[in-house]
């Protein structure tokens, strides 16, 4: 008998008799419950009996004493669709790992959870050789519109890396939908990713990490508003919604965040609510919320670093979000022309055709 849709992998091939005999864990660690930026520590994993050895911190790519004795590595990790997510960057290191020791990889490929079409991609690509960090090494869209397997199928190609890769496709998923589509209950992937509502407005609202706004860490809405306690929210709404950018509106909110910027402060906020998935733009319309907040609290804003295991003391973190340098210093002079440099920043040239030798699922 098949196992249960919920029953963790790890464990569904113990039970099929794979010798497992070591678990890496990413970013968040093994339960995906470590806290952002947070350096992960080795373990036992409690309902397999196996080590746990971490691949965020130091080592973010796995050594060769890690992988001797290995058969095959498998990567089953789920993504979200996002750059700056750091999950697609441990593959690209355990994908170097492999080809490097000549060890072989599977990646167990999931759906994108954004959708896999093309033409909304956004960017801007990054800029690799000034901007290059674990939250993005390698020149991609902010939403790049791939699975894990279709990133790891580019890379071996594109870095002539030679690894032996196998992807194990996804069934069924033939029209590349969206999350909501699928029927199926969405796991939390990490502490602040906890619904697929979540994960639309992420490509956007995760810009305001790089910001003195908080993007929603220690509420139960993460990465759905900006708020600070001197922000002006109903003033910001209502030119936020003059935009009549597709797909979403603005509401004017409050909240109190547990944790990250201003715990346990009373902030103004702006929530977005996608009405249109299939029009909304999340980066696009990250960078315009930004632009109107920016504009109207030009001496309370500021940009801020944001420590990890990863990064240090994390300066720079916007550029490195954004993947642009231009873009922070652009930003503050934008006035009617906005709209169409956000659209150029955003947009995605020659994307598609790179990587569709690479695609596992059609083009929609």
């Amino acid at each position: 008998a098949l196992p249960h849709p919920l029953t963790p992998t790890r464990l569904a091939l113990q039970q099929a008799g794979v010798n497992l005999v070591a678990l890496f864990a990413p970013e968040h660690g093994l339960g995906a419950a470590a806290a952002d930026g947070a350096e992960v520590a080795d373990a036992t994993d409690p309902l397999t009996g196996l080590p746990v050895l971490s691949l965020y911190g130091a080592p973010f790519e796995p050594p060769a004493e890690m992988l001797a004795g290995l058969d095959l590595l498998l990567f089953d990790i789920p993504d979200i669709g996002v750059r700056f997510y750091t999950y697609i960057w441990t593959l690209s290191y355990v994908l170097e790992a492999c080809a490097r020791h000549h060890l072989p990889l599977w990646v167990l490929d999931r759906p994108n959870p954004l959708g896999g079409d093309l033409a909304q991609a956004e960017g801007p690509l990054l800029d690799e050789a000034q901007l290059a960090s674990f939250v993005g090494r390698w020149a991609i869209p902010i939403r790049h519109s791939l699975t894990p397997g279709e990133l790891a199928r580019l890379w071996n190609a594109e870095r002539n890396l030679g690894a032996a890769l196998t992807v194990i496709p996804v069934a069924g998923w033939e029209q590349r939908q969206p999350w909501p589509a699928l029927g199926l209950p969405f796991v939390p992937a990490s502490p602040s990713m906890p619904s697929d509502e979540t994960v639309v407005l992420y490509p956007g609202m995760c810009l305001f990490e790089g910001t003195n706004l908080s993007e929603g860490r220690g509420t139960t809405t993460p990465f759905r508003v900006a708020g600070a306690p001197w922000l002006d929210a109903h003033g910001a709404v209502a030119a936020f919604n003059a935009l009549a950018l597709p797909g979403v509106v603005g509401r004017a909110v409050q909240f109190t965040p547990t944790a990250s910027k201003y715990a346990h402060e009373a902030c103004h906020a702006v929530m977005l609510h996608v009405l249109d998935a299939a029009h909304f733009r999340p980066v696009a319309t990250g960078l315009h919320l930004l632009r109107l907040i920016l504009h109207r609290h030009p001496e309370a804003f500021a940009w801020l670093p944001y420590p990890t295991a990863a990064a240090g003391a994390g300066f720079g973190h916007f550029d490195r979000l954004i993947g642009d340098r231009t873009v922070r210093e652009a930003l503050a002079g934008l006035g009617d022309d906005a709209h169409a440099r956000i659209a150029a920043w955003t947009a995605t040239p020659g994307w598609a055709a790179r990587v569709r030798p690479h695609l596992l699922y059609g083009e929609s």
